[in-house]
């Protein structure tokens, strides 16, 4: 099992600039590192992580989360196995797909990727992470939960300090004192609200999940709290970046980009790429319930083990040509891609895959439509040039862009 320090290391400098380079070297010589300062082993070839968030055989748990989520959600779903949990992803599955998600949902989307829109439709200038990304997800679960946008600089505040806990691999005390605070700011924002709508049901999701009854449980002001912070969490850097990144790499890959406008039933096979080759979140933890042997070595029982999607889905054992950005790949499924049969590793796999993943594709279709058809010449601001930064989680920091200003039409809608 590779120590070396010719590996680079996922703490460095050199490898939040730029880790694909030392994804390669690790899949090729070191495909499982114990890395000293996170105390985890890490897991690079798609064939290991693959059969780690599968794990059919109960080798794998989420215990880690006790120390890496709980902190900041409380204890969420995503900690809970077996008959528990799926009794509670049964509670707040059904919101997240099917007639809920069709019926009340995408028309929130639409709303939401109009009135952001119309910022700057006429101006010919817009950040698309700044005016778009970062606003459109944290605007619609706010409406989807039925709280008040107006409070959006606070979630998008919470939100952040969330994620910066989750990817403070170097122990930063105060990334983990402010994401411990952040959770006491948001029971207390959210306990109050929960208890009302429990008394006042209403037609948002809130107040579903208030009402939700699966074998006669249901779930307590605490387990919706944290549910709906991990929402906000989950749903809002995870997209913002997915909806960045789909055009940070059509915008380098002008062909493709001509051929999503033309052909909108393309955007899927552009997000399906796009969670391939620059997913939001790089690397996700699990911990081994018994002594575990994946290429390279063996994982002891009871150990932290970081699964570097980044690095996995560009295996060239799984993907032909996987550095390159090509959303006419035959050997990547888009019909599975937002499904737990996926053939990327962008949501997980198995029973912990992304109870969020349909809601994603709704908001980066309708995003990205309504993008295309209020910039139908976009191109990227002169001089500048989109920039992934993070480690645990990636995407393009800043995306300026140019256009041609067209007339609103009368109604604008999705052209889904």
């Amino acid at each position: 099992m590779a120590t070396a320090p010719d590996i680079p290391d996922i703490l460095s400098p050199a490898f939040a600039e730029n880790p694909y380079p030392a994804y390669t070297v690790m899949r090729e010589q070191a495909p499982l590192i114990w890395h000293e300062p996170t105390q985890s082993y890490i897991v690079s070839r798609y064939e290991d992580v693959q059969r780690i968030f599968k794990d059919r055989a109960g080798q794998f748990t989420t215990d880690n989360y006790s120390w890496q989520i709980e902190p900041v959600h409380g204890k969420t779903i995503l900690q809970l196995s077996g008959r528990e949990h799926a009794v509670r992803r049964a509670l707040v599955a059904p919101a997240f797909r099917g007639s809920d998600l069709q019926q009340k949902f995408l028309p929130v989307i639409e709303r939401n990727a109009r009135e952001l829109i119309d910022k700057f439709r006429d101006t010919g200038s817009a950040d698309i992470v700044s005016d778009f990304a970062t606003r459109l997800p944290v605007n619609v679960i706010a409406d989807m939960l039925g709280l008040d946008k107006a409070d959006h600089n606070r979630f998008h505040r919470w939100y952040t300090t969330v994620i910066a806990f989750l990817g403070n691999l170097s122990g930063d005390a105060e990334v983990t004192a402010a994401g411990e605070r952040t959770r006491v700011e948001f029971a207390e924002y959210m306990i109050p609200i929960i208890q009302h709508r429990r008394e006042h049901l209403g037609d948002d999701l809130l107040s579903t999940l208030c009402a939700a009854e699966v074998d006669g449980v249901r779930m307590s002001d605490e387990d919706i709290k944290a549910f709906c912070s991990l929402l906000l969490a989950a749903g809002g850097e995870t997209t913002d970046k997915a909806i960045a990144s789909i055009f940070a790499n059509l915008l380098e890959n002008h062909e493709q980009l001509a051929a999503v406008r033309e052909d909108r039933s393309l955007i899927d096979k552009a997000f399906a790429e796009s969670l391939r080759f620059t997913p939001p979140v790089h690397m996700i933890m699990r911990q081994s319930a018994v002594d575990v042997t994946l290429s390279g070595g063996t994982v002891p029982a009871g150990a932290t083990v970081t699964c570097l999607i980044g690095a996995a889905n560009r295996d060239p054992d799984r993907y032909h040509d996987p550095d390159r950005f090509d959303i006419f790949r035959d050997d990547l499924t888009t019909t599975t891609a937002f499904t737990a049969a996926a053939d990327h590793l962008a949501f997980a796999l198995g029973r912990h895959f992304c109870v969020g993943a349909l809601l994603a594709r709704a908001e980066v279709e309708i995003g990205v439509n309504q993008l295309l058809d209020a910039m139908p010449d976009v191109r990227v601001a002169d001089g500048a040039r989109p920039t992934e930064r993070g480690v645990f989680t990636r995407g393009p920091q800043t995306l300026p862009v140019r256009f041609t200003p067209l007339p609103a039409p009368e109604h604008q809608g999705s052209s889904t």
